[in-house]
């Protein structure tokens, strides 16, 4: 009998282990195709994502530094205008320049001369002699606020990559024109290259990454650079059109490549690897798969030997009687039949496997162990003590280990404990909880009246990843300020949300001299400068302060939470006493405290704009630059502070 069940038995586990073989071999090749092919797509997605924030951040650039370079140049015009005893040579017309924080100056006369200019050799210019300079005698005919902010291009003079900005000039015919060079476009358009953006992206073994145009099946771009040769199959045009669900195509060594194609405007983003690796990664888990049942089926085949072997004989009703007391929850049950070998056997067979389901939750965590997921299981009814805990537990929610044997040693307590864990999720997700200052659980429950059953994830990483490009999104990488664009958002929302009774104002700030301090102690100097200023600005009340950088030396800041205008004047003053005490060390022998001109203007109205409050500041600002500086002065208001 024995013979015969297991011979028949080995024969079911051979047919069903190659069964089962063959089945995983179809779903590997499909689930493994499906996972690339999602890999594909999600880094094909994050190009495209990354290529238009790229250009919406460098659209965004070019649009407040136009207004930033607008302004300068109307200030350079209404100097010129009122300063009527000003005289127009090179040092006066450089000490402007300076002044502006501009890189060029000039006075363009009625006929299209530059009759000054901070660049010596730039004076007499016709400016109708060049294509570059010639668009700008427009203004000579337009209307009195008229000007032109032109695209940085080579200049006529010298050939070098400026930016130019002129306004008509009100107190005679004329322009005024100031220049920059235009370093941040140019280094913002250089992040946008393919080649650049997929330096960015990491690319498993033989993984390529590629871009073709549409329109003449070039390819553009290449994570592996333009060298090479791109005559193969998988770089065609016409041969990827169709690959949104992942194609074969012949690569260039001969092999095959599966390749996932996407349109994105006039060009095709695509994803390739070689089909070998497919192949190696498949043959791998077939092995594995092939290991593992073998594993099981010599298991199994022993097991069933055993327990034939042994366990089958008489005094069946005295087990099933002790197996009936076992099922309905006595686990105390002891089966003890003897009478021969065999039953003594099996009652230790069965008492163990007791013992073992008593012990499940130490399997169930070496399951979770083997399987490397940071991720833990929890089970209590009501009225019982023991809780059934899996070991990662303890690790997960961090808590040591005589805690842990108090929470799993009354279902109560701890049932308490979880609740008080779920009662305060973090902000945006409802089954998300700090447990400490890094680390960050998801927990899922299913709760009825008589149990709970929980699974406990640890998703620190995921959350603390969207917290850092959070930040990323709404700080300034040198100084740890907001944005503009964000403070713009903030000062909005605290405006439009301010209590009756209470002001509020905003101030723009902008360093004195700072492009004396990058040219005399270097560009590193300006960046510790720039950073000692912030660090001030940080160490004002948050409840108070709301503070962001602008642009290069520009900063601004919003004072709210005040009851009336005096408040406001304390916070400022507070502001500076700090910021005079504040020695910033530019080298090791050259210390500077940081100067800063400040214009602000205030509201008691909630329903006032956010940005005609800004306007106001920054004309106040420039007011204040134009006296002695190193101060603050109310819009409206002829002294400073």
């Amino acid at each position: 009998m024995l013979k015969t069940f297991m011979k028949y038995t080995i024969v079911i586990m051979i047919t069903a282990s190659l069964l089962i073989l063959s089945i995983s071999f179809v779903l590997n090749l499909h689930m493994m195709e499906a996972q690339q092919l999602a890999s594909f797509h999600t880094k094909i997605e994050q190009v495209i994502h990354t290529l238009e924030n790229n250009q919406e951040e460098l659209l965004l650039m070019n649009e407040n530094l136009d207004e930033d370079y607008l302004t300068r140049a109307k200030a350079a015009a209404y100097v010129l205008d009122n300063q009527q005893d000003m005289t127009m040579d090179v040092k006066q017309l450089q000490y402007l320049a300076a002044l502006l924080n501009v890189d060029e100056l000039h006075v363009i006369d009625e006929n299209g001369i530059i009759s000054a200019a901070s660049v010596s050799k730039y004076v007499g210019i016709d400016m109708d002699d060049h294509e570059q300079t010639r668009a700008f005698l427009a203004l000579l005919e337009g209307e009195e606020d008229a000007f032109l902010i032109q695209d940085a291009m080579p200049n006529a003079a010298e050939g070098r990559i400026m930016k130019y900005v002129g306004v008509a000039r009100r107190s005679c015919k004329g322009i005024v024109q100031v220049g920059f060079a235009p370093t941040r476009q140019l280094e913002a358009e250089s992040r946008n290259t393919y080649e650049y953006i997929f330096s960015r992206f990491p690319t498993d073994v033989g993984e390529e990454l590629f871009v073709v145009d549409r329109e003449n099946g070039a390819v553009l771009g290449h994570s592996g650079g333009l060298e090479g040769n791109f005559d193969a199959e998988c770089y065609q045009l016409d041969r990827l059109l169709d690959g949104e669900k992942g194609i074969y195509r012949q690569g260039r060594s001969g092999g095959e490549m599966y390749v996932v194609s996407r349109l994105y405007g006039n060009v095709l983003i695509c994803a390739a690897q070689p089909g070998n690796v497919l192949r190696q990664k498949l043959a791998k888990n077939t092995i594995s798969t092939f290991l593992y049942l073998l594993f099981v089926e010599v298991a199994v085949i022993f097991l069933l030997y055993y327990l034939v072997k042994r366990k089958v004989t008489d005094g069946i009703h005295d087990i099933i009687g002790n197996l009936t007391a076992i099922t309905r929850g006595n686990l105390d049950t002891a089966v003890c039949v003897g009478g021969n070998r065999e039953f003594e056997e099996l009652s230790r067979g069965i008492n163990a496997m007791v013992r073992s389901l008593v012990n499940s939750s130490d399997r169930i965590s070496a399951i979770i162990e083997i399987s490397g997921i940071p991720l833990a299981a929890f089970e209590y009814q009501s009225g019982k003590k023991p809780v059934f805990v899996t070991s990662g537990f303890r690790e997960i929610m961090e808590i040591p280990d005589s805690t842990a044997a108090v929470l799993c040693g009354n279902s109560a307590g701890f049932g308490e404990y979880i609740h008080c864990i779920t009662a305060n999720p973090i902000e945006g997700e409802k089954d998300v909880f700090q447990i400490s200052r890094e680390r960050y659980v998801r927990i899922h429950m299913s709760e009825k009246p008589e149990r709970c059953i929980g699974v406990i994830t640890d998703v620190s990483r995921d959350v603390l990843e969207r917290q850092r490009m959070q930040y990323e999104n709404t700080h300034d990488a040198l100084t740890g300020l907001f944005q503009y664009p964000y403070f713009r958002q903030r000062a909005g929302e605290i405006l439009r949300d301010m209590p009756p009774g209470e002001v509020c104002a905003v101030a723009m700030l902008d360093l004195d001299h700072f492009k004396s301090v990058n040219d005399t102690y270097g560009h590193n100097a300006g960046d510790l400068y720039l950073r000692g200023f912030s660090a001030v600005m940080q160490s004002m009340p948050e409840d108070h302060f709301l503070t962001a950088r602008r642009s290069g030396d520009e900063f601004c800041m919003m004072i709210y939470g005040c009851e009336d205008k005096g408040r406001i004047i304390s916070f400022l003053n507070l502001f500076y006493e700090a910021l005079g005490k504040n020695q910033v060390s530019l080298t090791d022998t050259h210390s500077r405290t940081v100067s800063a001109s400040c214009g602000f203007a205030w509201t008691a109205d909630a329903g006032s704009a956010i940005s005609e409050l800004l306007a106001r500041a920054d004309e106040a600002l420039y007011e204040m630059k134009r006296g002695k500086r190193g101060s603050y002065v109310e819009y409206g208001t002829a002294e400073a502070l």
